[in-house]
């Protein structure tokens, strides 16, 4: 995985965890809010973006959500990302959910040439198989494997070369406009060089509005590659609701741990269509 990846896991986690409890989530009036998947911020190669765990209320059965977004992450003689990516899910129950995306990738080192083309692709299954209780403690719970294929450069930094696999398990609870979330799983990451390792992340989204709102997240990435250092950071994210199609998505974010190889900052601008 590139060290953009890393970055933009977080991101995508704290804007697409509600999936878990769709549709009870967000409500207000007992009117769900129709957000949906909004970044593959992880995704992330950008691993955070891509490390997501489910989308704040997906689309109803037999809908859709296409996602076009940039990522921009910088650290210490370098800068890497997305312009843009394009994000496919389909809502096949209430439960399950399908995913793909297909980032454009850039990478630039200082002093060297800047790369651009074609990342690697992705595909998941998101599946929430507990619900939260709403009158009691019991949270919902989504499994959400993911499996990148190597189709971008591995030559020009803009792919691994190797098919990678997440293994993750997403925890959220609903008190009213308030959701906190948690969970994280497992990379299996082969290639030379190359380490399997742990993801995890820790956040809360508010929910203001029918049209806003907001979370921040705190997340914990082991060494993906021999001589990688691991990191902590955190992100901060809002979403507004255009209408109920259309929906604006922003986070920004940086390390705390080894920020300057890692993640000085990391920002995340898209568009999602809901239908």
């Amino acid at each position: 995985m590139t060290f953009a990846g890393t970055a933009a896991s977080a991101s995508a986690i704290a804007l697409a965890v509600l999936v878990l409890d769709a549709p009870r989530a967000a409500r207000a009036d007992d009117r769900p809010y129709r957000v949906t998947e909004p970044l593959q911020i992880a995704d992330d190669s950008a691993v955070q973006q891509r490390s997501q765990p489910p989308s704040v209320a997906p689309p109803e059965p037999q809908h859709w959500s296409l996602t076009v977004g940039s990522l921009y992450t910088h650290r210490h003689g370098e800068t890497a990302g997305w312009a843009p990516n394009a994000e496919v899910n389909y809502s096949v129950t209430d439960r399950l959910q399908l995913h793909a995306m297909l980032p454009f990738a850039y990478d630039r080192v200082a002093g060297g040439s800047t790369h651009f083309g074609v990342g690697d692709a992705e595909a998941g299954v998101r599946y929430r198989f507990v619900d939260d209780d709403p009158q009691g403690w019991q949270p919902a719970i989504a499994v959400y494997p993911l499996v990148d294929f190597p189709s971008g450069n591995s030559r020009e930094n803009l792919g691994t070369g190797r098919t990678h696999a997440f293994l993750p398990l997403w925890l959220s609870k609903t008190f009213g406009p308030w959701i906190p979330y948690g969970g994280g799983g497992y990379w299996i990451n082969p290639g030379p060089a190359n380490k399997d390792w742990v993801f995890a992340a820790l956040g809360m989204i508010r929910v203001l509005s029918e049209k806003w709102f907001v979370t921040g997240e705190i997340f914990y990435a082991g060494a993906s590659k021999t001589g990688l250092k691991e990191q902590t950071g955190f992100d901060v994210g809002a979403r507004y609701n255009v209408t109920d199609n259309h929906h604006v998505v922003l986070t920004l974010g940086r390390g705390l741990q080894n920020a300057s190889v890692t993640n000085e900052f990391t920002g995340y601008l898209a568009y999602v269509l809901t239908f």
